[in-house]
């Protein structure tokens, strides 16, 4: 069975298509934030998906239209710019942006598992530096169901890996968030095998991205993929 890898990235842009921008007069200054998108992260998400040969799916429509990476029955689905509009308006936007998406990336991971692969998804995310005035003490975190074996392994082989790469970096695991969570990867472990999905999120302190130092940035972004286990799809024994 080899490996095959998929990228995602939920919250890459903070675009508002057309039709939908008066919604926002008078929440403007809400795009260019965390509320709008995952800062600086979808340049790294492309990178990534060319550097290990990966399909990719960005997302730039921002998250405060609806949240891609959240399920239908979630509170926080829709923002407060959307979340009062008519039912027929916000059916009208899950049906043209919120289903498109995942509908994609659900296909490319069941196409290549019947294929006979099994399928490491990796969804690329950023996080806030301080949140409720606690600051966050981990340059990147990564993501997973603690009962899945081979994520759980997986993702201790990524942190040594991104380690041995820059052993400056604090790579945590489940942090800061928990790996199990509402996102795309916890729905997508519902439709497919432990044996043949993986579904890993990456948090990146978006310090690195946003950051003046471009040179550290750069070098973590070279770490995250020097430290990947198997990539490049290779044949695993």
């Amino acid at each position: 069975m080899r490996d095959r890898f998929i990228v995602s990235c939920e919250h890459g842009g903070n675009e508002v298509p057309d039709g939908f921008r008066p919604l926002f007069r008078g929440h403007e200054k809400l795009l260019p934030t965390h509320r709008g998108c995952d800062l600086g992260i979808l340049p790294f998400a492309k990178r990534l998906a060319r550097d290990i040969d990966a399909p990719l799916h960005p997302a730039t429509v921002t998250r405060l239209l609806v949240d891609l990476n959240r399920s239908l029955g979630s509170q926080t689905l829709f923002s407060e710019v959307t979340r009062n509009l008519p039912a027929e308006r916000r059916a009208e936007i899950l049906a043209r942006y919120y289903h498109p998406y995942r509908r994609a990336v659900t296909e490319t991971a069941g196409e290549l598992i019947r294929a006979g692969c099994r399928v490491i998804h990796l969804s690329v995310h950023s996080f806030t530096p301080v949140f409720a005035g606690t600051v966050r003490d981990a340059d990147v975190g990564l993501l997973y169901d603690p009962a899945r074996q081979a994520e759980r392994e997986f993702c201790l082989r990524w942190q040594r890996g991104i380690e041995r790469a820059d052993a400056s970096l604090r790579v945590r695991r489940n942090y800061p968030y928990r790996g199990v969570s509402d996102s795309l990867v916890t729905s997508l472990r519902t439709l497919f095998a432990a044996e043949t999905y993986l579904g890993i999120e990456i948090e990146i302190n978006q310090r690195h991205p946003t950051g003046s130092d471009e040179g550290a940035w750069e070098k973590l972004q070279q770490a995250l993929v020097a430290g990947l286990p198997d990539r490049r799809g290779a044949a695993r024994s």
